[in-house]
């Protein structure tokens, strides 16, 4: 099985092909996506680029967008006064499907 690491959104992914991956959203519109490949593993060969493999493109589709990640909850608290104020934030993310390593 052929992996590739790939650089989306300015972090790394370790991919494989008809992989589901949730990336970081991607801007609106977005149907496909096409990138170089930092590394390439293939069965024992392995390619590293400089900074990318050439010749070898990664190609993906955009399965679902704004997926709501986990809820984190944040807590700020003042001791002695009786003062807490908590808030709370969900990350949006892009659903990708890697069709083909080429």
């Amino acid at each position: 099985m052929k992996k590739a690491v790939v650089l989306i959104g300015g972090k790394q992914y370790v991919v494989a092909e008809k992989e589901t991956l949730r990336v970081d959203l991607l801007p609106e519109g977005t149907k496909e996506l096409e990138t170089g490949a930092l590394l390439v593993i293939d069965g024992d060969k392995t390619l590293v680029g400089t900074p990318e493999v050439e010749g070898v493109k990664v190609s993906a589709k955009v399965v679902e967008e704004k997926v709501a990640g986990d809820k984190i909850r944040v807590i700020r608290y003042h001791s002695k006064k009786r003062v807490h104020k908590e808030t709370g934030h969900r990350q949006k993310y892009s659903l990708i499907e890697i069709t083909s390593i080429k």
